[in-house]
C-alpha cells in the first residue's frame, strides 16, 4: 500500500472544497493506495499523473521504489492544466 503526502497547496485549496466534494476526494485517493496506476492517467510530456474526481483533477507523483504518492496539485479541469 502507497503512503500519501499531500503539499500544502493541495491542503489550502481541500479547505476550500465544500464538504461533500472533499470527502469523495478524500475517498478516492485513499482507494487509488493499493493500485494506483489503474485510476491514473500518465500526463503528456510530464512524469507526472493525473486523477479524475468529477469535474476536479488531481496531479500526482507516484514513486514506485518508495510506495510513495505525492498529492502535487488539485483544481478543477478547465484551470489545473493552465500551469
Amino acid at each position: 500500500m502507497y503512503k500519501l503526502i499531500y503539499s500544502d497547496e493541495v491542503l489550502k485549496q481541500l479547505k476550500k472544497l465544500d464538504n461533500i466534494l472533499r470527502k469523495r476526494v478524500i475517498a478516492t485517493l485513499e482507494r487509488m493506495r493499493f493500485r494506483p496506476h489503474s485510476y491514473t492517467k500518465k500526463l503528456v510530456g510530464c512524469p507526472y499523473f493525473s486523477l479524475r474526481v468529477g469535474d476536479h483533477r488531481i496531479i500526482l507523483d507516484i514513486q514506485d521504489n518508495k510506495l510513495v504518492i505525492f498529492v502535487i496539485e488539485l483544481g478543477h479541469r478547465r484551470n489545473i492544466y493552465k500551469k
